[in-house]
């Protein structure tokens, strides 16, 4: 918002109008809001702030401001040579090194965990690895996972998640100099779970980081990526499918910062909403910085409503501080089935129940077939599949 300030301490002029003076205070630019680890440096939530404005914050009070567990979550990790896990202090100097709390959430996640999980990776040759949590319980917890990335690695690290829980977490993710890495967030959790969550990427110089968060269970799910594109050629695709069902509120505000030259990020999250109350948010932020010359930047979100009683929101934000870029642009779209789909379905003897699943599977999948791993993409697509038969019956 932009604040102006108004004085009047000048001496009167003529028939006793007073001069004024404007003073206008710049919109504060993104990569500027407040950042820490320490709860108590941010004020109590109320919803009222810019950042917890679209969120149900009275759903997850105890997570932003109530006691949180922060011992070792339960995990189960796939046996994979270049791939190894284990627990290092807070204090280890490449916590924090991709990015740092800028909301209340966050931070006590962040004051609360007792260790951070590190998952390393390193080798040069393509290599997929699991990453499993579930059972976590209903006390609400607080987690903390370094993804670190040797320079010139290749991996596909899966992060899944399922079961009940009531968990904050923030996951940092190092991408070294000339990897290639995709990193896949998928949110199973049980119909009542709830789970904030704040990923932050650091990718260095000509390295390229897939970020994909796919989200289909859970009362609340808000989670957050920002990405720091830091040195030369860096490059980030940052995908996102989420379908919500009645009552549900699936939401995520998205970041990336171009803060270096000759960078790309494409940004291309894509919804389903069915049922009374299903809700969801899509917040894109685009930061072009002054040295970040050379820049291709392009961010999307679509999405499909399927019945009446729903409500996205989607906010694409750019900001340019130079005008040396490649090329830069966001777009936005949220409606109802295309009728000529549907239409050129039914004409070939599809009933019309049968032509608004495919439309919907042909929708999303484009972000399913970004994983680039055969069994995972066909559970999903079954599990997508159960979501609309459930809307249907």
């Amino acid at each position: 918002m932009t604040v102006i300030e108004q004085s009047t301490a000048l001496p009167a002029g003529q028939h006793g109008i007073r001069a004024h003076s404007d003073t206008l205070v710049p919109v504060q630019t993104r990569s500027e809001r407040f950042k820490s680890t320490n709860v108590e440096d941010f004020a109590a939530v109320t919803g009222r702030e810019l950042e917890w404005k679209l969120s149900p914050v009275g759903v997850f009070a105890d997570l932003t401001s109530g006691e949180l567990d922060g011992s070792r979550l339960p995990i189960e990790s796939t046996d994979v040579a270049g791939v190894t896990t284990s627990w290092i202090p807070l204090t280890d100097a490449r916590v924090g090194s991709a990015g740092l709390p800028e909301e209340r959430g966050s931070a006590n996640a962040w004051s609360s965990a007792g260790e951070a999980l590190l998952v390393s990776v390193s080798g040069e040759e393509a290599k997929t690895a699991f990453i499993r949590r579930s059972g976590l319980g209903a006390a609400p917890r607080a987690a903390h996972t370094v993804v670190e990335i040797a320079p010139f690695s290749q991996a596909l690290l899966v992060i899944e998640s399922s079961g009940p829980a009531r968990l904050s977490e923030n996951v940092e993710i190092l991408v070294g100099e000339g990897a290639n890495v995709t990193v896949v967030s998928v949110q199973e959790w049980d119909d009542d779970a709830v789970h904030l969550a704040s990923h932050f990427a650091r990718v260095g110089r000509d390295a390229r980081l897939k970020h994909i968060v796919v989200t289909l269970g859970g009362r609340v799910v808000r989670l957050n990526p920002s990405t720091h594109l830091a040195e030369p050629g860096a490059d980030i695709e940052a995908f996102g499918l989420y379908f919500a069902d009645a009552g549900q509120h699936l939401e995520q505000q998205v970041y990336v910062n171009h803060d270096a030259p000759n960078t790309r990020s494409r940004v291309n999250y894509k919804g389903a909403l069915q049922g009374a109350g299903a809700r969801t948010v899509w917040i894109g932020d685009v930061l072009i910085g002054q040295k970040a010359a050379g820049t291709d930047s392009y961010e999307q979100n679509r999405n499909l409503v399927l019945t009446d009683g729903t409500r996205a929101d989607s906010v694409p934000n750019l900001e340019i501080e130079t005008g040396d870029i490649a090329g830069a642009g966001h777009a936005s779209a949220t409606g109802r089935f295309d009728d000529e789909q549907l239409f050129y379905l039914q004409a070939r003897g599809i009933t019309e129940e049968e032509a608004r699943r495919l439309v919907v599977r042909g929708f999303l999948s484009e972000i399913v077939q970004q994983i680039g791993n055969t069994d995972l993409e066909a559970r999903l697509q079954l599990a997508l599949e159960a979501e609309l038969t459930a809307g249907v019956n």
